[in-house]
């Protein structure tokens, strides 16, 4: 295997592709990223741990074709840290060589034909706009659990109908729900998948953030359930989350009597400023009367912090407490000027929902569910 490629190029493909290595992997040679140079001048890098698979495409100048696999970890730490002139790849016995101007590595190979196959990017489902997905994803992870004990609720439930994917996620405390459009392969395509909560992040930020399009296959009900999503030649898949996900649609009120309107980044600012007083697990609260809210946190002997904001309060005056960083994190997902709070009992869950105006209607597209603290008083 012998091949020349552009070092900015070589860099970014190996480090997208080595991004999902495992730090402890089962085997040794899935800490490996395999090099394939095709006598048509396409250079190949897979990776794959069994459950997400990553495989990038790139032009290079290709003199002898040839498979190879080498360390993931070590190759896009030296690829980095080329200087930026073309790079020369090529097979000498058992070792790769790279060479950089003035700089020259060798790398001991890893047995290739040990190397599991990737599995197959799904047929086709659809195309998404790669900036929809991007905030989709970034506005219902945040409710997503980090507990790996719970797998099922590390997980982003995807909902297709149509044109139509709703993400929903939840970690029992919160729970995020977030709509937006496609474009289906097939019309009237329906399917519904339990996604990891980090796959989708990661596609998000590597691969929706071009502002293109993204391809999406999902293929259920085939022995092995898979979601694949592939753009700019570029292409990762992950197995499906097994399981029966809990109904949180129910969990939203068909009716909410009292509601709040406030600015966004000004409620944002003073939750902040306020929590600064607030111990691990203490609650920041949140008093509505006509015509505003005071935030407050802190109490007896321990420091206490209090801020007063103008709000509009549509029926009784209410008081709810909140986690903090779960009150921020709903509301820095919103992006929009103004957040309404609707409420139905000062210990029954808040929905958190954008508008962009004080008097306009409220955006259901993304809401935002979240379970006060009860307190004393």
């Amino acid at each position: 295997m012998k091949f020349r490629v552009d070092r900015d190029v070589l860099a970014d493909a190996v480090t997208w592709t080595a991004r999902t290595l495992p730090t402890r992997p089962p085997a040794p040679v899935l800490a490996g990223v395999r090099i394939e140079a095709d006598a048509t001048g396409v250079i190949s890098l897979s990776s794959f741990d069994y459950e997400v698979s990553a495989r990038s495409e790139i032009p290079a100048e290709v003199s002898e074709p040839g498979t190879v696999l080498v360390s993931g970890r070590l190759l896009a730490d030296i690829a980095r840290a080329l200087p930026h002139k073309p790079v020369d790849v090529s097979l000498e016995g058992t070792k790769v060589v790279v060479t950089c101007g003035a700089s020259r590595f060798t790398l001991l190979t890893m047995p290739v034909e040990d190397y599991p196959t990737l599995p197959q990017m799904p047929e086709l489902s659809g195309t998404v706009s790669g900036d929809a997905l991007t905030l989709a994803v970034t506005q219902v992870s945040v409710a997503a659990s980090r507990d790996e004990t719970l797998p099922l609720l590390t997980g982003v439930r995807m909902e297709i109908e149509g044109e139509r994917i709703t993400l929903l996620s939840t970690d029992r405390y919160r729970l995020a729900l977030r709509e937006l459009t496609w474009t289906p392969a097939t019309p009237g395509f329906s399917a519904v998948a339990l996604v990891k909560a980090k796959t989708l992040i990661d596609v998000a930020k590597s691969l929706g953030a071009g502002g293109g399009l993204v391809n999406v296959g999902l293929s259920t009900g085939s022995g092995l359930d898979l979601i694949g999503f592939e753009a700019g030649g570029r292409h990762t898949t992950s197995q499906l989350v097994d399981g029966d996900y809990p109904a949180v649609r129910r969990l939203f009120p068909d009716a909410t009597p009292i509601h709040a309107v406030v600015p966004t980044q000004a409620l944002i600012d003073a939750a902040r400023r306020v929590s600064l007083v607030a111990e691990r697990n203490t609650p920041i609260r949140l008093a509505f009367t006509e015509g505003q809210v005071v935030l407050d946190a802190g109490q007896g002997d321990d420091a206490q912090a209090s801020e007063a904001l103008e709000a509009v309060l549509v029926g009784e005056d209410i008081t709810v407490a909140f986690n903090p960083q779960f009150l921020l994190d709903g509301l820095t997902a919103l992006g929009t000027d103004f957040v309404r709070l609707s409420f139905t009992h000062p210990n029954k869950p808040v929905e958190f929902t954008g508008q962009e105006s004080l008097d306009g209607e409220d955006s259901s597209d993304y809401r935002y569910l979240l379970v006060p603290i009860r307190f004393a008083g």
